[in-house]
C-alpha cells in the first residue's frame, strides 16, 4: 500500500520508521484512517506507537505474538 498523498517532514525522524503497509497492519486500520495519520504524523514508529497508546489502539494479536516460539 502507498500513499496517495505527499508528506513533507519538518522534524527529524526518530528510531525506526515504518512503511505505511506496516502500520496499517499492526493496527489493523482501514486504509483512509491509516493514510491519514501516517500523513499527519510520518513514519516514525516511535511517534506512531506513542499516538496509537494515546488513542488506546491496541496492536493485533498476530502482530504481538509473531516472535513468540511455537509448541
Amino acid at each position: 500500500m502507498e500513499t496517495q498523498r505527499a508528506y513533507e517532514r519538518r522534524r527529524v525522524i526518530r528510531g525506526a520508521s515504518y512503511s505505511l503497509a506496516e502500520f496499517q497492519k499492526k493496527y489493523s486500520l482501514d486504509d483512509g484512517v491509516a493514510e491519514n495519520l501516517f500523513v499527519r504524523f510520518g513514519p516514525s514508529a516511535i511517534e506512531l506507537d506513542l499516538l496509537m497508546r494515546a488513542k488506546r489502539y491496541m496492536p493485533s494479536f498476530n502482530d504481538l505474538t509473531k516472535d513468540m516460539p511455537h509448541r
